[in-house]
């Protein structure tokens, strides 16, 4: 490649990512997911529209992984342990034996309905399964929902890609009999217990090294915890086991350990998962062939009424059954099994196993993806409302961000109080902080200032506190329960752990 081939390639790439950041926008303003519009770049970058022409389904396919790796990491990075730890059984039970169901009745259905051989309506049924870990993390954060719907359906799209991975990968290369069922359970098992053991490995060692080793520049920190969580997914990968579950596990240990520079880390992870999800669903909108799509219609229309309204439900209803979750709480769950990336990419290995119908099947799921998550992601706030499980009145959790001090063996605390926090109109001294954490300076709009006891503090303030190592989680807990609750939140029975709302304020309730 010459000089000139370099900024030529870097120019595009650069156009198009801002123009995928600019979809990202519009998208938001349109109530519409982002990633429609990403794959939209894709299709108009495409050979059919501009002329980029990419047909590399084995690139893909090694590409895809990657920034699923990524995007995994960062979703674990941001789940709280807490909100998720009572809900390992049910979202372990959704996305192992939930998606077998789901994989055999779209697949009788496919067969039935499509005319497909069961061979590739197996394919279907197990690429489709999956809910997809970046669609949901985007979606339901921004919703007022229940901490255990948002947390069962996150923990099940964190754990679900590697059973189907399987699935698709044992499909794609049967040949002539169906596979044992023994076989693909006994490789499913130690995927997931292999994959899940190297990736709490991983994150309890990045954890441990990041404590205990002071690096010379910040920004090294976020780069470390991320490089962690990279090592776990390829050495899971190396060992043939899940490399995606070994990511996510280990993004949740390093996101739910006392860390330096925990809120820089999570923004550097969020921004690496917005350039992986950009630079997938462009990548996987180049893929496909525009002029082929209209024809996949009518069976993505089937294929996905299937899942839609017959494979997730039944799934749903024969998993959480034992759990007895609410009726409403289950529907909810149902509709929001998104698809994005994931089937796509996993569209690609019965191409590169050279199946035959595989491109069909590819051009099928990519429109089954576009349909059904313009049908799905606007009516989230919809389902969620009407099946009445939104909570108005939830507050913003205040954010904390560490920072060591080594010569003086403390840490340096900074708060933001957020719209709606109960931080707001508390004094100084009835923040009751244990000792020896001191609040030094507020940074109020342009100035700072000095803090008495009778200071009050306002919304929008940001405040610094020096603690020590020993009480630093005990001051966290005493800013998040004044944040919640106020100044008598300890007499109201809030003491501020992670992940727990607690009562709502004015008299309400919350899950």
């Amino acid at each position: 490649m010459t000089l000139q081939e370099l900024y030529i390639m870097l120019l595009i790439g650069g156009t198009v990512l801002l123009a995928s950041i600019a979809a990202a926008r519009a998208a938001h303003r349109l109530g519409l997911p982002s990633l429609l519009l990403f794959l939209a770049v894709g299709v108009i970058a495409g050979e059919d529209v501009i002329g980029l022409d990419f047909d590399d389904a084995q690139l893909a396919q090694s590409l895809g992984n990657a920034a699923l790796a990524v995007i995994l990491i960062e979703g674990g990075l941001s789940t709280q342990w807490a909100d998720v730890k009572r809900l390992v059984a049910p979202a372990g039970v959704l996305a192992t034996a939930g998606v077998a169901v789901s994989v055999a009745v779209t697949a009788v259905g496919a067969h039935w309905l499509l005319g497909l051989n069961w061979n590739l309506a197996l394919l279907l049924g197990a690429i489709v399964s999956s809910t997809d870990a970046a669609a949901v993390f985007a979606v339901l954060r921004t919703l007022p929902l229940p901490q255990k719907v948002t947390g069962l359906v996150e923990a099940e799209s964190g754990f679900n890609d590697a059973p189907t991975i399987i699935l698709v990968l044992v499909f794609s290369t049967a040949t002539g009999d169906p596979p044992d069922p023994a076989h693909i359970l006994g490789n499913v098992l130690y995927q997931l217990a292999a994959g899940g053991a190297i990736g709490l490995l991983t994150g309890r060692v990045g954890a441990a090294a990041l404590r205990h080793i002071a690096l010379p520049a910040t920004g090294l920190y976020p780069l470390a915890t991320v490089g962690f969580g990279i090592i776990a997914f390829a050495a899971a990968g190396a060992m043939g086991a899940s490399g995606i579950i070994a990511a996510y596990l280990a993004g949740l240990v390093l996101g739910n350990t006392q860390l330096p520079h925990r809120a820089a880390t999570r923004s550097f992870a969020e921004g690496a998962g917005w350039l992986a999800q950009i630079g997938l669903f462009v990548m996987l909108g180049l893929l496909v062939t525009p002029s082929e799509l209209p024809s996949a219609v009518l069976p993505a229309l089937a294929a996905g009424l299937i899942l839609l309204l017959a494979a997730r439900p039944v799934s749903v209803l024969a998993c959480l059954l034992p759990f007895r979750i609410p009726w409403r709480e289950q529907a909810f769950i149902s509709w929001a099994g998104l698809r994005g990336a994931v089937p796509i990419v996993l569209a690609t290995y019965p191409i590169v196993s050279g199946i035959a119908g595989a491109r069909d099947l590819l051009n099928i799921v990519f429109v089954l993806v576009v349909l059904f998550t313009l049908i799905q992601g606007p009516a989230l706030p919809a389902a969620a409302r009407w099946l009445g499980l939104t909570r108005p009145g939830a507050l913003r959790e205040i954010e904390v961000e560490t920072a060591p001090l080594d010569v003086l063996d403390a840490d340096l605390l900074t708060v933001t109080v957020p719209l709606g926090s109960r931080l707001a109109g508390v004094a100084v001294f009835e923040l009751r902080l244990p000792p020896p954490t001191v609040l030094t300076l507020i940074v109020r709009e342009d100035a700072t200032i000095v803090p008495t006891q009778d200071t009050m503090l306002r919304t929008g303030d940001e405040l610094l506190l020096i603690t020590t190592p020993r009480v630093r989680e005990a001051a966290e807990r005493r800013l998040r329960a004044v944040g919640r609750r106020g100044k008598l939140a300890r007499w109201l029975g809030e003491h501020g752990h992670p992940g727990s709302t607690g009562p709502a304020p004015h008299g309400g309730s919350s899950s």
